[in-house]
């Protein structure tokens, strides 16, 4: 596993720079991103997660620039953002099959996986609404 970001830029509209010529490349392990507010951290993460695109520079995964293909780094992505904004409309199950289908898994794998999330944190009874089946999206 490889991450490579070379010379990574994302701008705004006008003279606004959220984050400049940032270069890094990681193998396996854990890295910490610190930093002071306004250091770009969270420009960073949200290209790195293919959320937004960067105005110049690559991010390579395993060699895929995941700006081109972001679907080669999502099945090893996790993100949780510090403001993570929910659809209050949506079921606990009906948030876990839309994230399911936003990380690209068939709705047999989302099944799987979620009847095994759920066991594991010990929800399996407050499951509700019945499994009704799910949504895939496909990407070009």
């Amino acid at each position: 596993m490889r991450l490579v970001v070379e010379a990574v830029s994302k701008r705004y509209s006008g003279d606004l720079s959220g984050l400049r010529d940032f270069s890094i490349d990681l193998e396996r392990g854990v890295v910490g991103l610190l930093g002071p507010n306004g250091a770009g951290k969270s420009n960073l993460m949200r290209v790195l997660a293919a959320i937004t695109r960067p105005t110049r520079g690559k991010v390579l995964w395993n060699d895929v620039d995941i700006t081109r293909k972001p679907q080669a780094l999502r099945p090893a992505l996790g993100y949780l953002p510090q403001d993570f904004g929910v659809y209050p409309h949506l079921t606990a199950l009906e948030l876990l099959e839309y994230m399911a289908a936003v990380k690209g898994l068939t709705c047999a794998s989302a099944r799987r996986r979620i009847d095994s999330l759920l066991a594991f944190v010990n929800l399996t009874a407050a499951r509700r609404p019945r499994y009704r089946g799910c949504v895939e999206l496909h990407r070009g």
